[in-house]
């Protein structure tokens, strides 16, 4: 299908450039990375100008982003309004992973949340350093032993 601008990873020759323009007679703009930009020969540079032809060097180097700067958006929106990432995997459709890379600035932890709030947590903890057995804490407080300990280890 031809185009207008074309993208191009690979070193600009003299049969290059000619299938390109057999392929695109209407050719306007050729991109290609920095990395070849700078192997291309001024030569062809100057054929191609005056041609109507511009070679453009592209910074972004990589695969293309599939989600775009839209979808980041919506996941941060989300993800503030109180969804897990679970949650918002399922709505958007996108698998969880990407869900955690698409928002890592948020300092999102995988795994499973607190069962027991912080206040709690410091309620176990101050009550160790009165001396208070973990045992007994668990009773009191009506808290797996197990747990007083992860929370006490913590």
């Amino acid at each position: 299908m031809p185009s207008e601008k074309v993208y191009v990873n690979q070193p600009l020759t003299s049969r290059k450039i000619m299938a390109l323009l057999d392929q695109n007679p209407d050719l306007k703009e050729i991109n290609c990375p920095t990395s070849i930009y700078q192997r291309i020969s001024p030569k062809y540079l100057e054929a191609l100008e005056e041609l109507g032809i511009e070679v453009k060097s592209i910074e972004r180097k990589g695969r293309p982003r599939k989600y775009s700067q839209n979808d980041r958006m919506i996941v941060t929106k989300l993800l503030k309004e109180g969804k897990s990432p679970l949650q918002v995997s399922g709505q958007m459709n996108i698998p969880l992973k990407t869900v955690y890379y698409l928002k890592k600035d948020l300092n999102l932890k995988k795994g499973r949340k607190f069962k027991y709030n912080e206040k709690t947590r410091l309620n176990i903890k101050k009550m160790a350093k009165q001396g208070v057995s973990p045992k007994e804490i668990s009773s009191r407080l009506q808290i797996p032993l197990r747990t007083v300990y992860y929370i006490l280890k913590r």
